[in-house]
């Protein structure tokens, strides 16, 4: 059986419609809101950059010499990014019982230590003692020394908000005990 049409008058009508309408913009918002909610796509994603997982002992990992500044023995493995631009990540591994000279960074500097133990001194501040898996917070331009305190060489994950740079530091770090 075939239903019967209705009719509807101007008023009922337009309810209809406005509801109908508002139907579809809250599905909309919906399918807007489960969209930010998913974040950007696989393919935007993929343009920009891709992930990226290393060892400290890859093979891949391009070990050179740390500036000239600093002693023979200084290793450095850039990880992520340029280090000439910001947000580049590193590894420095000095072997044990070397001393990092005073010096300081443009940039910030996020460290968390991945073998060894290294005493950490900043201008003003007292030493800190980094085991493996510590870390530690530089702020930019504030003057520091290190010594890798154990008898295997210390490697150090430093991620740096500007370029890498490192300049000499001639004064008194003031350390507080």
């Amino acid at each position: 059986m075939i239903p019967k049409s209705r009719v509807y008058g101007p008023a009922t009508l337009a309810i209809l419609l406005a509801a109908a309408g508002w139907i579809s913009t809250l599905q909309a918002e919906q399918t807007d809101a489960a969209k930010t909610a998913a974040g950007p796509s696989v393919a935007k994603a993929q343009e920009h950059e891709q992930p990226l997982a290393l060892k400290q002992a890859d093979a891949g990992l391009a070990w050179g010499d740390c500036p000239a500044l600093f002693p023979p023995g200084c290793k450095i493995a850039v990880l992520h990014g340029d280090p000439a631009k910001p947000g580049a990540d590193v590894f420095l591994r000095v072997p044990g019982g070397y001393t990092i000279p005073a010096h300081w960074h443009t940039s910030r500097e996020r460290m968390v230590l991945v073998s060894g133990s290294l005493d950490v001194t900043y201008a003003g501040h007292p030493t800190a003692r980094l085991e493996t898996n510590d870390y530690a917070y530089g702020p930019a331009k504030l003057p520091h020394v290190a010594k890798c305190r154990s008898a295997t060489p210390c490697t150090l994950f430093i991620a740096f908000d500007e370029a890498v740079d490192a300049h000499p530091f001639e004064g008194d770090l003031g350390e507080k005990t």
